[in-house]
């Protein structure tokens, strides 16, 4: 630079000398490489001034330059240009693409001035080559897959295609390089993770990163990489922007703001804490040029700022948290360095129109852009555009004077403002340029209908609310505003079952309420639908449904249901049992159902009465009465018991059935025992009038059904049972009935003492078959298991027969008189 200094002075000497002096002047380029050795021919300067060797002695031919080294001589003898000293374009020009030598071939007779420049071409020369041999990274085990590190850049003396062109990673499974070029400026690498690291798995990861220029062969630089995986905090910082931009006039004053960088952590504490910093040490000493506030990461001006010295600054940053062990996040910074001159141009906006409609056609005029600068010449010649890419561009008018128009489609729900960066820049040497910003407000259309969070909602809805109760507030979303954003509600009737459904409930048009226009009953309705319209108030308007499932909750509103035998209103419920009792002789069983569901039909037996007793007991599931112990001569002969069902509901509902237990002396004075129902005087019971034929039925088919097995055993083979399958027929051991309402299940059973057995039989239908099970105590004389036909029903006289086997024939007289005559 001292050379280039000297010699454009003494340049600026001899063209003065040479117009007084009516000196003609002219320029000759040559083209040489460099690192050429010492002798090497440049070119023919004698024919390229149209001399003749003979003139060469005659017209004093003299080769001067301003540099402190001559690096070019002439022959005397052949007049070619040569090579004196040696040529190191990267010393003569560092950072500079384009490099040139200025000389000057001076003749006394005729007077002359010529001057040469020569272009010194690069060669490749010189290696790629780091800073450091080895650089340590510490990341977190936690890193996502994609995440990027930052790598030093190779520097390469020499320029242009023999500079620095492309990295290469050695193969590793953990990383791989983002190549990323700048052009011609420079080329960097970042290293991105594509495995998730395991620190327990491997500690250290060790690289290598390798820098390739351009050359042919090329020449290759490594840098040793070596990766600490650590346990860090969980978030690290993050950077507003991944590229910051700013401009700086060249020789701004020390201690001037270039730009406040800005990064967020989500972590809270020390970890949230955040320090600034510089993360690499370049050649261009960004350190002596800038400085970075650690904790509010301003970054200002440290040192001298020469345009002509470099045009552009790339700064890398780092943002890392005081987490143990700390995170980082990197970015870059682009100082551009503008030029001095005396005056910017000016951008003036007029005929603003805003807010502009989001419906707008591509080509409508928003401004008008005029562009004054007070220079003249080509410095006060201008050209203006806009800075970021997007739906404006600036037209051409004329000179000066351009139009912003719409260049692409608009969403106000997407960008509902838009500033318009605009930028002058002048033809002057340097250029100066100037911005401005046009804010466009975007104004709504109605173009987005109204939405519901889902396109189902279920409703969860108590039974027995009041009618008119809100059981839910409809809401939808809108990207419009005012009037465009303004829903209004209806129910869609379509088929009759949505219609009925839609029946059920009403709409307030302006709320989204959902009111009742009815109770409900869990134990009628269990879940309903319907369909809810949302329509807003545009022009034209829009509208969304949403299809509304309503479930019916259970509320513990029946009492259990006490089941036959012992649930005929009035009835006088009484059990015989032997003095012999043992401990856990059964005595009844008491079952009942609830018309609830779940919990609110989970029923408990208790026995409420007599307080105190110890001498019976009732299973809380089973509902089972036996007995704790033994009878004593002190004990009652009767024992009136109350139990107590109920359920497990809020509250819990109830009901008691009363059953007095008599004490007999032998089991043969235990007999059968009957409800005595109160008849009505004037007319015989209905009750009674079934029974009485179903009795005299089932005793006609018993006598037939018996005359055929006589018949039918004299020709039956080994498989006459081998139509029959389920239900199967087994040993009760308690003697238990079990009924289901549920599913109107039927079992015959039968007690351990034979002269307490009976028969019920229930009006309802009987189920298939395959749902049946008949119990027989062990010691009866059908004692194997036996299938009954699979596809018909089961049949009532087969039940009744079997159960007739374990009655005697006196008992069962007894049975047929008592339930005729009452």
């Amino acid at each position: 630079m001292a050379a280039r200094t000297q010699w454009n002075n003494i340049g600026i000497f001899l063209l003065a000398f040479l117009c007084l002096s009516d000196w003609s002047m002219a320029q000759i380029s040559y083209t040489i490489s460099e690192e050429v050795d010492k002798g090497t021919a440049v070119g023919n300067l004698a024919k390229d001034l149209n001399l003749s060797v003979q003139q060469l002695q005659a017209t004093g031919l003299q080769i001067t330059s301003g540099y402190i080294k001559r690096y070019f001589d002439i022959s005397h003898e052949s007049g070619a240009l040569f090579v004196s000293d040696r040529i190191d374009r990267e010393e003569l020009c560092p950072n500079m693409v384009k490099c040139s030598l200025s000389i000057e071939a001076i003749l006394s007779n005729p007077r002359s001035l010529h001057r040469i420049q020569v272009l010194i071409n690069d060669i490749n020369d010189n290696v790629p080559s780091f800073l450091e041999e080895i650089i340590t990274i510490d990341m977190s085990e936690s890193s996502h897959v994609g995440e990027r590190h930052p790598l030093p850049v190779a520097h390469d003396a020499d320029a242009g295609i023999n500079s620095v062109k492309t990295y290469k990673l050695n193969t590793n499974e953990y990383f791989t390089l983002d190549i990323q070029s700048a052009g011609d400026r420079s080329v960097s690498a970042e290293l991105v993770l594509q495995k998730t690291l395991d620190r327990e798995k491997e500690a250290v990861i060790e690289l290598t990163l390798t820098a390739f220029d351009g050359g042919k062969p090329p020449k290759t630089g490594t840098l040793q990489i070596h990766i600490h995986v650590l346990d860090v905090n969980d978030n690290p910082p993050v950077f507003s922007k991944t590229l910051y931009k700013v401009q700086v006039i060249e020789n701004p004053n020390v201690g001037d703001l270039l730009l406040t960088l800005s990064a967020t952590d989500l972590d809270e504490g020390v970890n949230s804490q955040i320090v600034y910093s510089f993360t690499e040490r370049a050649r261009l000493s960004l350190e002596d040029k800038f400085a970075i506030n650690n904790n509010t990461g301003e970054i200002t001006v440290k040192g001298k700022i020469d345009y002509e010295e470099n045009q552009a600054y790339e700064i890398r940053v780092q943002a890392r948290d005081k987490g143990t062990p700390p995170r980082s996040a990197h970015s870059k910074v682009l100082v551009e360095v503008v030029d001095v001159n005396d005056n910017a141009p000016v951008i003036t906006v007029s005929s603003l129109m805003s807010p502009v409609k989001e419906d707008a056609e591509i080509g409508t005029a928003v401004a008008m852009v005029t562009i004054t600068d007070k220079d003249g010449g080509r410095n006060g010649l201008t050209k203006c555009g806009v800075l970021v890419t997007g739906p404006f561009k600036l037209k051409s008018n004329y000179e000066n004077y351009y139009s912003l128009l719409v260049d692409g489609s608009l969403d106000r729900e997407a960008i509902s403002m838009y500033n318009i960066s605009i930028e002058a820049t002048d033809e002057g040497t340097p250029a100066l340029s100037s911005t401005a910003v046009v804010t466009i407000q975007v104004s709504d259309v109605n173009d987005n209908a109204p939405r519901f969070p889902d396109a189902h909602i279920n409703v969860f809805v108590k039974e027995n609310i009041p009618t008119g109760t809100t059981i839910y507030r409809l809401t939808t979303e809108d990207l419009d505003l005012n009037e465009n954003a303004k829903s209004a509600y209806q129910l869609i009737k379509g088929t009759s079952q949505r219609a009925q459904n839609a029946a059920l409930v009403n709409i307030n048009s302006e709320t989204g309420d959902i009111i009742t226009l009815q109770t409900f009953n869990y134990e009628e309705l269990k879940t309903f639908q319907f369909k809810v319209q949302a329509t807003d108030s545009g022009v034209p308007p829009l509208s969304s449904n949403v299809t509304v499932n309503v479930l019916i909750l259970d509320e513990n509103d029946n009492n259990p249901t006490i089941l036959a035998p012992y649930s005929e209103l009035g009835s006088v419920n009484s059990e015989t049992i032997p003095y012999s009792a043992e401990a856990g002789y059964f005595v009844a069983k008491i079952r009942a159902v609830d018309a609830d569901s779940g919990y609110n039909a989970l029923l408990s037996y208790h026995l409420t009465e007599p307080k105190g007793n110890n001498l019976f007991r009732i299973g809380t599931s089973t509902g089972e009465i036996r007995t704790k112990r033994r009878m004593s001569d002190n004990d009652l002969k009767s024992h009136p018991l109350v139990v107590l069902v109920s359920d497990n509901g809020e509250p819990s509902l109830s009901a008691t059935v009363s059953i007095d237990v008599v004490v007999v002396e032998s089991t043969a004075d235990i007999q059968t025992q009957f409800r005595n129902v109160p008849l009505k005087e004037d007319s015989f019971s209905d009750l009674n009038l079934y029974l009485l034929i179903a009795i005299v039925s089932v005793s006609v088919v018993f006598l037939l059904s018996l005359i055929s097995l006589i018949a039918v055993r004299c020709h039956r083979t080994d498989g006459g049972f081998s139509r029959y399958s389920a239900p199967m027929i087994t040993t009760h051991p308690d003697g238990s009935w079990s009924y289901s309402k549920a599913t109107q299940q039927y079992d015959v059973c039968f007690s351990s003492d034979t002269l307490k057995s009976d028969v019920v039989v229930f009006p309802a239908p009987f189920p298939p078959v395959d749902a049946e099970l008949i119990s027989i105590n062990g010691g009866d004389t059908f004692t194997r298991t036996q299938t009954l036909p699979n596809k018909d029903k089961v049949r009532p006289d087969l039940l009744v027969t079997l159960a007739m086997k374990q009655l005697s024939r006196n008992q069962y007289s007894k049975y047929i008189i008592s339930l005729i005559f009452g």
